[in-house]
């Protein structure tokens, strides 16, 4: 075992303690500098990867949590009705106003109001199918979109 793999034993503690890690050569630089950080700086550094990649530390906690849900959980798979939500136009807004005009079958003023009102519903009670072609189709355009 190397000094490397040694050292994250014998600083931390709980469950890391009981096994060895082994680290590819691709990221033992990356661990390296890991190593040398505070408890301070490493939660900075954790703070700042959510927010780069838009991920959260904290999804584990959220999914132990689904299974005391239980009953909702089921009645949100029998949902056979959704509304589609425009939450934003993205960087390419005429793609994503022909987007509207091909879902939605509106004119060009009717779609170019709809996107620059974003967030706004594009379609209310739309089967599942329908709900996520037309997701899939605005987000092909650059939109971000929700279904509720």
């Amino acid at each position: 075992m190397t000094d490397e793999e040694k050292k994250p034993e014998s600083s931390t503690a709980g469950e890391e303690t009981s096994k060895a890690v082994e680290v590819p050569s691709k990221f033992q630089s990356i661990v390296s500098e890991i190593e040398k950080m505070s408890v301070l700086d490493l939660s900075e550094l954790i703070k700042v990867l959510e927010e780069k990649f838009g991920v959260s530390a904290a999804a584990p906690m959220a999914m132990a949590q689904m299974p005391v849900a239980g009953a909702d959980a089921g009645a949100v798979e029998e949902k056979d009705s959704f509304n589609v939500e425009l939450t934003s136009t993205g960087e390419n807004k005429i793609n994503v106003i022909k987007a509207i005009r091909a879902v939605t079958q509106m004119g060009l003023k009717e779609a170019k109001d709809m996107a620059e009102g974003a967030p706004v519903m594009v379609k209310e009670g739309a089967k599942k199918e329908e709900a996520e072609d037309i997701k899939k189709q605005l987000e092909a355009a650059g939109a971000s979109v929700t279904l509720k």
